[in-house]
């Protein structure tokens, strides 16, 4: 690798940090202010807001606004090659395009495994962190299910808790219906349920037990019964963004798990794994296309090339946005809904380089 590359890398890396770093400062200003009265409120010490807080706050905004300042570095640093003649020089020289474009490549490469990482592991943990600060000092992040809880645990299986106590792990008026091909198959109906945290296992109180087999019916009732479901006490809690609290290996578990209950949040679920696989290739995508846009020499300089930066980077963020509402509530498959973004601007990507003078 020659000097020129290690010299475009370092440019261009160091303006990125830079113009990431000063947008965070700007939202840990605008943070504070929103948020200083509801620390004072919960008696946040400083130290816990500054460790707690702030620092798991600042992966999640640095990788938020990755692809963005990507582009803008490049715009930035490649308008003023282009505006001192430097690319046009490196051309004359008998650089190709597509030799100028690799240290670029490699920059955007390593921002693309920095937004992976962060999206796919060291965010989820941090968030945690951050929801344990705010579940402390600021507001409620986790609530339990209280009344009127109906599960889907598997195809044609249900279940419902009318009133569910989570400080002792105990509910009341519960039923269990299982449907077959037929019709109701089976059903369960206790005064209460309780968890046996030591065997793992469902305590049902007063039940009466129900197995349907065509127009026969048999019925059994008790005073006790230990029994298993699949229902967990963990399914009460509600936790706000559940799905951001989860690496990559967990997402992909839960999902398995929530489509053999046949949950009707898959598609949400399924959206949110997609989308970290498919958000830090776009940092490879707007690199090369900001490169394609700034290389060119234009009168209007530097202004017209971020105008013109600043428009494509948005259009990108919003067809993202909206792809992913597609990919929930549309009828286009989730992985290629979250993936069109991607597709359609490395197809001006390549228009780009083609008709970018060489």
């Amino acid at each position: 690798m020659k000097i020129l590359d290690f010299y475009i890398i370092r440019k261009f890396l160091v303006t990125f940090f830079t113009a990431i770093s000063l947008i965070i400062l700007i939202v840990i200003v605008v943070d504070v202010s929103e948020n200083i009265q509801d620390f004072l409120d919960g008696k946040a010490p400083v130290k816990e807001i500054i460790t707690d807080y702030y620092f798991n706050f600042i992966p999640y905004f640095v990788n938020l606004f990755s692809p963005l300042f990507t582009f803008i570095a490049v715009i930035f640093f490649t308008s003023k090659l282009s505006g001192n003649s430097e690319i046009v020089a490196m051309l004359n020289a008998g650089m190709s395009l597509y030799r100028l474009l690799l240290p670029y490549i490699i920059s955007a490469v390593i921002i693309g495994i920095l937004s992976f990482y962060l999206s796919n592991f060291l965010i989820p943990t941090t968030s945690r962190d951050l929801m344990a600060f705010k579940e402390k000092y600021v507001s409620k992040q986790v609530r339990a299910k209280q009344a009127n809880n109906h599960f889907k645990l598997a195809p044609n299986t249900y279940a419902y808790v009318h009133y569910w106590d989570n400080m002792n792990y105990k509910g009341h008026n519960f039923w269990y219906e299982k449907y077959g091909n037929k019709g109701l198959e089976y059903k369960i109906s206790a005064q209460s349920i309780s968890w046996d945290s030591i065997e793992s296992k469902w305590k049902l109180s007063n039940y009466v037990k129900r197995t349907f087999s065509g127009l026969d019916e048999s019925i059994e009732s008790g005073l006790m019964m230990d029994t298993t479901f699949n229902l967990y006490p963990s399914d009460f809690v509600w936790i706000k963004n559940q799905v951001d609290l989860m690496n990559y290996r967990e997402i992909r578990n839960f999902i398995e798990e929530e489509k053999e209950k046949g949950s009707d949040m898959v598609k949400v679920y399924e959206a949110e794994k997609h989308r970290r696989i498919a958000f830090p290739f776009s940092t490879i995508i707007l690199t090369v296309v900001g490169v394609c846009v700034s290389s060119r020499k234009s009168r209007q300089g530097m202004g017209l090339h971020l105008l013109i930066g600043l428009a494509i980077s948005f259009s990108f963020i919003l067809l993202m946005q909206i792809t992913q509402v597609f990919a929930v509530f549309g009828g286009v498959p989730v992985a290629l809904s979250l993936w069109i973004p991607n597709i359609l601007y490395a197809i001006l990507c390549i228009g780009l380089i083609l008709t970018t003078p060489k």
